[in-house]
């Protein structure tokens, strides 16, 4: 089996984030997932969200792992719900967990469910602080530009 590069950014805002980004660090290697990394924890503002919605804790996490797009994707998505979250929620709304597909190798790909690149990572300080910090030289396919210099952009 061929291993691909992927980052994902974790968050969460209600319940202990803390536990559950450990925890699913730990869920990942149990499914053999390898070389696993994650940033330090930065605690941000909610964006989009509801009025008076509390702070978020997001983090970082690249790896390599041997499955396609959307059964990371569905990996993902038990985790979340594993943790507390549940399927069917308001968007942008808190959670205990959400974990988001930033990047899948040098993969462009989009489907019903999911677009790689996250469409709005780029755009986000909260998913480009904690993955510079990992992984700023890894390489936005669609745009041909690294973590850090979007990092930088936004600045």
């Amino acid at each position: 089996m061929i291993q691909k590069q992927i980052a994902l950014s974790l968050g969460g805002n209600i319940g202990n984030v803390e536990d559950n980004f450990r925890n699913v660090v730990s869920k990942f290697r149990d499914f053999g997932f390898l070389n696993l990394q994650i940033s330090p924890l930065f605690q941000t503002v909610a964006v989009d969200c509801p009025e008076g919605t509390p702070d978020f804790q997001n983090a970082a996490l690249t790896a390599t792992c041997t499955l396609e797009p959307l059964e990371l994707l569905d990996l993902c998505k038990k985790f979340e719900r594993a943790a507390g979250r549940p399927t069917s929620h308001e968007r942008n709304s808190s959670r205990p967990l959400d974990l988001d597909i930033i990047l899948y190798d040098d993969l462009i790909f989009q489907h019903e469910r999911i677009q790689i690149p996250h469409p709005r990572a780029t755009e986000r300080r909260f998913v480009l602080e904690p993955l510079a910090i990992i992984a700023p030289n890894w390489i936005f396919p669609n745009t041909g530009l690294t973590v850090k210099q979007h990092l930088e952009q936004l600045r």
